[in-house]
């Protein structure tokens, strides 16, 4: 982790506008092509949400913008990023669920199903206090969404993107998969985001040299 020095930031105006705005969050959705990825997943019985959810924390760790965050009025960059996730349990009553990103699949894989487990049991809806090294992720599998927004605490500020995916669904024999993006306007841009989605885009085209 590494403090940013606002004063001689090259977005320090943007960072001393947006952060003032009672909402400076700004999200957006788009239709990604998972038809290779789905494939490849099928064909090799690696669980869907897992996957999503480990390309799309890789994809996050390969911006700086989306390991900014803001402390107590001042700005910092993160080394690596997890993703807390949400997990359905018994009674359609979902958790939350952190699990720790390692470059290897299989490493991230295995801890993942362990966290999971854990919170089956232990249902929780409380963030790890002081921690903001995540990225917030929820899967909507039950709707091809095409736009969605999330609730946010500003007193403290909440700079963590969110991520989200909904139900993928055929388009002229193409697999698509519906994904949002959210994130505090004083540290990421659309340019930004759109990085993310050519990025994310770039494994799911190519699954085999990721998962």
């Amino acid at each position: 982790m590494k403090f940013i020095d606002v004063e001689s930031w090259n977005r320090k105006n943007h960072y001393n506008y947006f952060k003032e705005l009672d909402y400076p969050h700004f999200s957006i959705c788009g239709n990604l092509d998972i038809t290779k990825f789905h494939k490849y997943i099928k064909e090799n019985k690696i669980p869907f949400f897992v996957a999503v959810l480990y390309a799309s924390i890789k994809t996050a760790n390969s911006i700086k913008e989306f390991k900014y965050r803001i402390r107590e009025d001042k700005v910092i960059e993160h080394d690596t990023i997890s993703p807390s996730f949400t997990v359905m349990t018994e009674g359609e009553i979902f958790s939350f669920c952190t699990s720790e990103f390692t470059e290897e699949f299989k490493d991230f894989r295995d801890g993942t199903y362990k966290e999971i487990e854990k919170v089956k049991s232990n249902i929780s809806i409380e963030d790890e206090p002081g921690r903001d090294d995540l990225i917030y992720v929820t899967s909507i599998p039950w709707i091809s969404f095409t736009n969605i927004t999330h609730p946010i605490q500003m007193k403290p500020v909440d700079s963590i993107p969110r991520i989200s995916w909904g139900k993928y669904f055929e388009d002229n024999g193409k697999i698509k998969l519906p994904l949002s993006v959210q994130a505090h306007h004083a540290l990421v841009d659309g340019v930004h985001v759109g990085q993310f989605f050519n990025n994310l885009q770039e494994i799911f085209n190519n699954p085999i040299n990721y998962i």
